[in-house]
């Protein structure tokens, strides 16, 4: 179960933090921002370190992710982060858009946006994680 425990971490954590969906820090005209279905490149990078930060310190420090090394496993933290950046709904894409199936750097997001990205985020953590084993040992 251990082995799933960052690929369920990673996808809550995605959720909970996707820029727009609880709080969007920094928003466009306050500092904090709630329920904004908005992002901008400022959020995205806040929402990022944060992410960062507590998948680290919940894999990491805590020791959620037991792997066969003594060493410190990067592997999840490291693809976790980059999935959350490529997978935040309205940077790269938005699927599904207010007006088409697609938009490419539109900045908004949506329920349903954040619900299918984050399934796809799920499902490229599942990949990397389980299905091909990445590890990144630091030593």
């Amino acid at each position: 179960m251990l082995d799933w425990a960052p690929v369920l971490i990673g996808w809550l954590l995605f959720i909970l933090l996707s820029p727009g969906l609880l709080f969007q820090l920094p928003g466009h005209t306050r500092t904090v921002e709630f329920g904004s279905f908005a992002t901008n490149g400022k959020a995205i990078f806040v929402h990022t370190v944060i992410f960062f930060g507590v998948f680290t310190i919940l894999i990491l420090a805590l020791g959620i992710h037991i792997s066969s090394s003594s060493m410190a496993d990067w592997g999840p933290v490291m693809i976790a982060v980059v999935l959350f950046v490529l997978l935040s709904p309205g940077l790269l894409f938005q699927i599904p858009a207010k007006g088409r199936v697609v938009e490419f750097g539109n900045m908004q997001t949506s329920g349903a946006s954040i619900f299918v990205h984050s399934i796809i985020f799920f499902g490229l953590l599942t990949i990397f994680l389980i299905a091909i084993d990445v590890h990144i040992y630091t030593g």
